[in-house]
């Protein structure tokens, strides 16, 4: 049995925080998928059995019951899913989690939270009873979009965060930090102390994060790839720093990457979960 997709932009002002909400129901294509780091983060709330994560440096698998939310990683993330998979879910902007956060993004940093400890226990059971019995996939975004709507909360900093961030993705990450601070009027400490609450990561890094992901999204796997050519096109400094920050973000070399979409290619092809995630097994 394969997956089924359904999802939307929310309307604003979540449509700022927020790049989109989904419905997700099926049998995945692998029991294990890898998801390398990428600028953004994701809520899930989880509507059937319990899931697996390793994020990190952690070396175990962890279960999620009720869901989980992870904010903007540094390392790849490990998926383990059960037979049947189904739940509804958000992607959001690296800086999007703040406004329905309580704690610190910096204290999430690479360390996957269950929707219960963010938003508590009687909270997400009454959600979660109330998107199970929902009339279909699109009630059941509309609800998950009003109970955002609902925790929506003014956040301080946020507007310094969200414009830097949204220069930064524009540039692709090729932007100097500096000259953000400068355009801003705010000192590089102080703009970089807010992206850490904000966002979990430092300017910088989030930069990083870009740049790595419009290189591997420009790869084309069912084509032969000039390395050299697409490491100086990225702006990297000889191709064997790219072989390095490739494999700092994936856990696999540029070669070793290109095979296993190849066969997540060849395995699934047209599949909707294509073009991220990784098979892990």
């Amino acid at each position: 049995m394969g997956v089924e997709y359904v999802s939307r932009v929310p309307r604003p002002p979540l449509d700022g925080l927020i790049d989109d909400i989904y419905y997700l129901e099926g049998t995945a294509p692998y029991a294990r998928l890898t998801l390398p780091p990428m600028p953004g983060a994701w809520l899930i709330v989880n509507l059937g059995a319990p899931f697996q994560i390793r994020a990190g440096t952690e070396t175990e698998m962890a279960e999620y019951a009720d869901g989980c939310l992870v904010t903007t990683p540094t390392h790849a993330v490990e998926f383990g899913y059960p037979l049947r998979t189904r739940s509804v879910g958000v992607h959001f902007k690296p800086w999007g989690p703040a406004p329905f956060v309580p704690m610190p993004a910096a204290e999430l940093r690479d360390r996957p939270v269950t929707v219960e400890q963010v938003w508590g226990r009687t909270a997400v059971a009454e959600l979660r009873d109330r998107l199970a019995t929902a009339d279909g996939p699109h009630e059941m975004l509309t609800l998950l979009e009003e109970e955002l709507l609902r925790r929506l909360r003014e956040t301080a900093g946020l507007g310094l965060v969200r414009h830097a961030s949204s220069v930064i993705a524009a540039a692709g990450g090729a932007v100097a930090i500096g000259d953000l601070s400068v355009a801003a009027g705010v000192s590089s400490t102080h703009l970089t102390q807010r992206f850490k609450e904000l966002v979990g990561v430092t300017p910088k890094r989030l930069a990083r994060s870009y740049r790595f992901a419009a290189t591997v999204f420009s790869i084309d796997p069912a084509e032969a790839i000039d390395w050299g050519e697409l490491a100086g096109g990225a702006g990297y400094f000889d191709q064997a720093h790219f072989g390095h920050e490739f494999r700092a973000f994936t856990g696999l070399t540029p070669t070793r990457y290109v095979e296993v979409r190849r066969r997540f290619l060849r395995e699934h092809p047209g599949h909707v979960l294509d073009g991220w995630p990784l098979p892990a097994d």
